[in-house]
């Protein structure tokens, strides 16, 4: 995996009660939970970051780095991306309104119709 990519998400996610999950902005109270790694990549998914920001980031919140750190960071971010949930690119990448903060934090009606006019739910 090229480290220098950044990764960006494309679902609306939520951090209520310090957990990040995936959220249905038709139906914002149906979360659905992630396990932490995923949790951790997914709210960092912010499309201005790259995989080897996201590493160093993670490196630094132990005393001492996990030997397989990048190799369990390169799993999670394929297997989100496999799922449809984070995408990588080449370019920096801004987030519309609607994926670019948590649930609790939009305006929910104003990001509904903001996905209907970029067709997001096609």
């Amino acid at each position: 995996m090229d480290n220098s990519q950044f990764f960006s998400r494309l679902v609306t996610f939520t951090r209520k009660n310090q957990q990040v999950g995936l959220a249905d902005i038709n139906q914002p109270d149906n979360i659905t939970p992630l396990d932490e790694w995923l949790g951790v990549v997914v709210s960092l998914a912010d499309g201005h970051h790259t995989i080897q920001e996201m590493i160093g980031f993670m490196s630094r919140q132990y005393q001492q780095t996990p030997e397989n750190l990048e190799k369990t960071l390169h799993s999670v971010i394929e297997r989100l991306v496999e799922e449809k949930v984070i995408y990588i690119s080449q370019r920096i990448t801004t987030l519309p309104y609607y994926l670019a903060l948590p649930i609790e934090e939009l305006d929910v009606e104003k990001a509904k119709q903001l996905m209907i006019e970029d067709n997001y739910f096609s």
